[in-house]
């Protein structure tokens, strides 16, 4: 069997090989405004105002960077009231994964088993924690379906920095980072894969940012969604 060029694909989950159809919003605007309601925050904090004001943009600016970092910036690196907000996230997270609300989006699954029948290993990174993480792998049937899942707990820092992916690299004995392809739904997913060096950095259109902003950002291909990665790798 010839070697493909491309030994690894690092892919986002929420927004991109999991549909995202509002659960990640929602979860964090209940959990900004019981954490704030109960320090009892009040008014001058600018960038709590801003949130609060207007959770839907925060929401969708941050989508896919680590949660725990975007608290900890929104309360002005309170590490306590940024600890309990994401601990009030993953809660009403877990909430929608037990009912349901979370779900494959369609063809990812047999996106990443042929990618790895190509010979090509797959790794699922997320922003979420890996408590989080693994409840969401548990309840759509895909523990064991990646070769590697990372959390930004497990590499040192979350996206848009390239930890994820280099952690990956190290960990699946990639030789190259130009054998690494990203693929992602956020501006954050494809300023990590272009700090990596990847050889392929996709932005998808399923998930958080729209085609004008992941235009914007670094990237060397959009995908209408991630079932499209396999041609890029096999072109």
């Amino acid at each position: 069997m010839i070697r493909p060029p491309f030994g690894l694909a690092a892919l986002d989950m929420a927004g991109t090989t999991v549909v995202d159809d509002g659960v990640v919003e929602h979860a964090f605007r209940r959990a900004l405004e019981s954490t704030t309601a109960a320090a009892g925050l009040a008014a001058g904090n600018a960038s709590t105002d801003a949130a609060l004001a207007d959770p839907e943009g925060l929401v969708r600016r941050t989508m896919g960077q680590s949660k725990i970092d975007v608290f900890t910036e929104l309360f002005a690196g309170d590490a306590d009231l940024a600890a309990q907000a994401n601990v009030a996230f993953e809660d009403a997270f877990d909430q929608a994964v037990g009912r349901g609300d979370v779900e494959p989006m369609p063809g990812a699954v047999a996106t990443v088993r042929g990618l790895q029948k190509a010979g090509i290993q797959v790794c699922l990174t997320t922003g979420f924690a890996p408590g989080t993480r693994d409840r969401i792998l548990t309840a759509l049937g895909w523990t064991g379906l990646a070769d590697l899942v990372l959390s930004p707990a497990d590499a040192g820092r979350g996206r848009p920095w390239p930890d994820m992916i280099l952690t990956a690299v190290l960990r699946l004995g990639i030789d190259d980072v130009a054998e690494v392809a990203v693929a992602g739904d956020t501006v954050s997913d494809l300023v990590a894969g272009t700090r990596a060096g990847a050889g392929v950095v996709a932005g998808v259109l399923t998930g958080a940012h729209s085609r004008a902003e992941l235009e914007d950002a670094p990237h060397t291909h959009l995908l209408a969604s991630v079932t499209d990665l396999p041609e890029v790798l096999f072109a």
